[in-house]
């Protein structure tokens, strides 16, 4: 396993995740409206902030990036958004295809792109999630993710709408 910039050949399996009842059911966005070509988009965008990222500390607003297998197949993406260099925190956003869950995929990406957040200079990472995802807090709490109640407005806000159906996640760097 492995997480690598994204690639035009990870279309297809992005696309199919976004269209797969069982992976999207409690996500938030409307992924069946997606096309395959806004999936080729998507990754065309995002290459070059991603390059630029891992590569040379540029400053860039969101990271996505592909978890792959040992065959280098894309198994999801696992992404930071809104990264604040004013207060070194980030949000962190995942999913992976059917097939990828279980099987150690989700658990790894996280744990990849929180440590090159830190790396990064991130201190704080939230996320959150619908108290109905089960399935996504089984995760996180078995993987030693801590809810908190301590999130900065700013972030909040961009969930004002669906406030009460959240909990909170944080990874705090150690650095």
């Amino acid at each position: 396993m492995r997480i690598r910039i994204l690639s035009q050949k990870d279309a297809q399996y992005m696309y199919e995740w976004m269209h797969d009842d069982d992976v999207t059911k409690d996500l938030r966005g409307h992924f069946k409206d997606k096309t395959l070509e806004d999936c080729r988009s998507f990754i065309r965008e995002e290459m070059t902030d991603a390059k630029e990222f891992i590569e040379s500390d540029k400053s860039v607003e969101n990271i996505h990036l592909a978890i792959t297998n040992n065959n280098d197949i894309y198994m999801g993406t696992v992404s930071l958004k809104n990264i604040s260099y004013d207060n070194f925190t980030a949000e962190f956003a995942i999913t992976v295809r059917k097939e990828a869950m279980g099987m150690g995929y989700a658990a790894f990406g996280m744990k990849s792109i929180i440590k090159l957040g830190f790396s990064k200079g991130l201190k704080k990472i939230f996320w959150c999630v619908s108290k109905y995802n089960q399935r996504a807090i089984k995760f996180y709490n078995k993987n030693g993710y801590r809810m908190t109640e301590s999130v900065p407005q700013n972030i909040k806000n961009r969930y004002s709408e669906i406030q009460a159906e959240l909990l909170w996640y944080c990874a705090e760097s150690t650095i």
